[in-house]
């Protein structure tokens, strides 16, 4: 899809400098950082640095948070700020409500089918799977939508009612969970993940042990499969798409704020305020008890604490880009933050590919120029930079790639 140059430069910059950032670290793998700590913990085991970098670019296991954690709440919080400007934009272009609702609808579904899509690639048949970020955005769009031009109350109190409805789902579901020294390795958990990370842990939310699990045991064998689902390996579950959703209506919300005729010192303000709290109130959930801060289940308490991170992420790019109009340095990440679509599907169909090629061109050894323990990194950041090219190269065409 053509669409002028301009149009996107006159967008909010920082939200395409905050998509782009997210996104390049995704196509990049998180520049092979895990892998290149990994491999340097091998030789330097008392390493803090190394440590911190494994930790930071890697999924936490169970409870906590990492950077690399904020990568989907990330993508999901600016879908619901991009939709505040979208509709917005179409409503005075002079579409009907409801013509923007079968655009809503349509893109939904859209999203759905390109998630499964994606996810099946160099599969032997359909994965039916519904966990992946664009399957999960696609389950809950349409009801996103439907909160888009609602006063502030009725979406915050919707915020509320979706991650209270979600804690009392969870709590109430009858389950012993599973006993730490013991683990299952019917549902992937073996014993000494248990005993290190559900040790401390209420039941209710116990890894593949809880109501999402036994929704996805009902649900994905609805599918056809070559085998019956028994298990996420990482715990993830399609009914993350429920807390996952009150998660994009606070982007709507922040959205709201930036389309807002308030001063910009203002809603920076409010952007470090709600980012604070958000951080401070998901973090007293966990440890008062009430919920623990859990991504793979997208838990109360993380939707609170990610969406802070957010709030505060968000904040340093509004402050640097619109605000100071420091705007040169963000050009290679508003390249890739303006098709970013575009670039999570060539990180999932063309990265290893790419990776491939290069070996067989270059030499199988091509990567570690620098040594062994740095190949993961170089691997990585080579692949990126050649996906930047690609949307570097459509964003001078203007080739902009929208569902």
């Amino acid at each position: 899809m053509h669409e002028n140059i301009s149009q996107v430069q006159n967008r909010i910059r920082s939200l395409d400098a905050y998509r782009g950032f997210i996104m390049i670290s995704l196509a990049a793998k998180g520049f092979g950082l895990a892998a290149t700590a990994q491999l340097h913990l091998k030789t330097e085991p008392s390493s803090s640095l190394w440590e911190a970098l494994r930790y930071q670019f890697s999924h936490v296991q169970w409870v906590g948070c990492s950077y690399w954690d904020l990568i989907q709440p990330s993508f999901m919080f600016m879908v619901g700020i991009s939709a505040a400007f979208s509709y917005a934009k179409r409503k005075k272009s002079g579409h009907s409500y409801f013509q923007m609702f079968r655009h809503a609808f349509w893109r939904a579904l859209s999203l759905i089918i390109l998630g499964v899509f994606l996810i099946s690639n160099s599969k032997d048949t359909t994965t039916w799977s519904l966990m992946n970020v664009l399957t999960q955005i696609g389950l809950g769009y349409t009801f996103l939508f439907l909160l888009w031009n609602r006063n502030t109350r009725i979406q915050s109190i919707s915020v509320i009612t979706i991650l209270l409805s979600t804690w009392l789902l969870y709590v109430l579901y009858p389950s012993s969970g599973l006993t730490p020294v013991n683990g299952s390795e019917q549902v992937g958990v073996p014993q000494n993940w248990a005993s290190q990370h559900l040790d401390g842990i209420p039941s209710a939310w116990h890894k593949n042990a809880n109501v999402g699990h036994a929704t996805d045991l009902w649900l994905l064998n609805q599918f056809p499969r070559m085998t019956p689902f028994l298990y996420n390996g990482g715990g993830y579950q399609t009914i993350n798409f429920i807390p996952s959703l009150a998660t994009m209506i606070l982007g709507l919300l922040c959205g709201d704020l930036l389309r807002s005729g308030w001063s910009s010192q203002k809603k920076l303000c409010i952007l470090i305020l709600a980012g604070l709290t958000g951080l401070i109130l998901g973090g007293i959930l966990q440890k008062i008890g009430i919920c623990p801060i859990i991504k793979r289940i997208w838990t109360p308490a993380w939707v609170v604490f990610s969406t802070g991170w957010c709030c505060l992420i968000l904040s340093v790019f509004y402050g640097l880009v619109d605000i100071l109009k420091w705007h040169r340095w963000t050009f290679p990440l508003v390249v890739v933050g303006a098709n970013s679509i575009a670039v999570y599907a060539m990180g999932m169909l063309l990265a290893p590919w790419t990776s491939t090629t290069l070996k067989t061109h270059l030499g199988q050894n091509v990567f570690q120029m620098f040594g062994l323990a740095w190949e993961p990194t170089l691997e990585a950041i080579s692949v990126g930079l050649i996906l930047w090219l690609i949307c570097w190269w459509m964003y001078r065409r203007r080739l902009f790639l929208r569902i």
